[in-house]
């Protein structure tokens, strides 16, 4: 058992302080930054593309997770609390707003610099599900996203919340560092365009299916949104993978 005692903050003066929850955010757009400049003579772009791609990425991330949680996930709350909208500090991302709105930023600027969508998102992939790794450790941090109640050993007693409760965060944490090591393998590897980023989004919503089991969440016919989401996005992957990348699949188990 493991009483919960973490600070959501690095380090707070007055109500002034910075967040885990935030640091990752701004960490994981480093990355994305990084790899991009790391690609760049491939992908034939300037540090001012890369700068410039890197903020289009932050604004589709954002606001598509922002907007996808507050209009889809929560609305009933945020119709009442109207200011409670601005206040990302105060969690509320969806990851699915955010995969569409970070497709969005990418189909933009791969259409701009007239590179192949599947390029660029092969080279985001990865930076990507390690951000989202650290991201559900910033939520165990917070103390949110609980899971349900458990008297497992390594259950987790969270301040002001009753029972023991599963630490899904870890879970899913585990399972995307997991996809994270799994991507680093296949990009040895040469496929098609766009193969790494299918398998990011397969792998990804396997492992948010299979997590929320264990996470305290509203039931829709004994799924949560995020499974129905998640089945929904498995099935686009594997018509894609049947569609686009048969001969990638055959040489993967080759």
């Amino acid at each position: 058992m493991f009483e919960h005692n973490l600070s959501p903050f690095i380090f707070q003066i007055g109500n002034f302080g910075i967040r885990w929850y935030s640091l990752v955010y701004i960490f994981g757009f480093l990355l994305a930054a990084y790899f991009l400049k790391k690609n760049k003579e491939k992908l034939g772009i300037t540090e001012d593309d890369v700068s410039n791609f890197t903020i289009y990425l932050i604004i589709g991330v954002v606001l598509g997770a922002r907007l996808f949680h507050t209009f889809v996930v929560d609305f009933e709350f945020y119709s009442k609390n109207l200011i409670e909208i601005l206040k990302i500090w105060h969690g509320g991302m969806s990851f699915h707003g955010g995969l569409i709105g970070a497709m969005l930023a990418t189909y933009y600027f791969s259409r701009k610099k007239k590179i192949e969508f599947g390029v660029l998102a092969d080279i985001l992939a990865i930076p990507a599900i390690f951000a989202l790794a650290l991201g559900r450790l910033a939520n165990f941090a917070n103390a949110e996203l609980i899971g349900k109640v458990t008297n497992i050993n390594w259950c987790v007693n969270y301040p002001n919340v009753e029972g023991c409760r599963h630490p899904s965060q870890i879970y899913s944490s585990i399972g995307r560092f997991i996809v994270f090591f799994y991507l680093i393998i296949i990009n040895k590897k040469e496929f098609k365009p766009g193969f790494i980023f299918w398998n990011f989004v397969f792998f990804e919503s396997i492992g948010r299916f299979i997590v929320d089991f264990y996470r305290e969440d509203v039931l829709y016919f004994n799924l949560t949104l995020g499974q129905i989401l998640s089945v929904v996005l498995v099935a686009v992957s594997l018509l894609v993978f049947l569609r686009y990348y048969k001969e990638d699949c055959k040489k993967f188990f080759n």
